[in-house]
């Protein structure tokens, strides 16, 4: 089973007033975070569970394309609701939601909040498998399937 942890937050945004603390660009990582996330991921690599893992600039350098009324629009960053932005996430394997949870547990990400009023959240979501859907043609599978191996490896 494949899980993504998103790492969740903005250091551009103070959490608690929803208010953009620099609207050029937020903060870059402490040193420590670095250190801190970099031995998770040896620690998820020896462990053999990472797929994938990335940080994600603040806000404040992305955008939003929003579809609503049938019309698409752009919202530029930063955006005020922290716990709803991602940072960063970890795609692992493991063989049970429980075990993606302890993982999760282990993650530094306290280190991304320390000093501040601001709360770390890691969300754990289940990737969904083509073959897992009930909705899913054969035709539709198979497909999905070629399409993947036509990914860069």
């Amino acid at each position: 089973m494949r899980f993504m942890l998103l790492l969740k937050g903005d250091p551009q945004v103070d959490a608690t007033e929803g208010v953009a603390a620099d609207a050029v660009a937020g903060p870059l990582p402490p040193t420590e975070l670095i250190q801190g996330m970099n031995d998770y991921m040896a620690e998820l690599v020896k462990a053999g569970v990472l797929l994938a893992a990335e940080g994600l600039f603040d806000s404040s350098q992305g955008a939003r394309v929003v579809y609503a009324n049938g019309r698409k629009s752009v919202v530029d960053g930063p955006f005020a609701e922290a716990k709803e932005l991602v940072a960063g996430f970890y795609m692992i394997q493991v063989s049970s939601k429980e075990e993606a949870i302890e993982w999760a547990k282990r993650c530094p990400v306290e280190l991304a909040v320390q000093g501040t009023n601001q709360e770390a959240v890691i969300e754990i979501r289940q990737v969904a498998e083509m073959d897992e859907l009930p909705t899913a043609t054969p035709e539709q599978i198979e497909e999905e399937r070629r399409l993947r191996e036509q990914l860069p490896s």
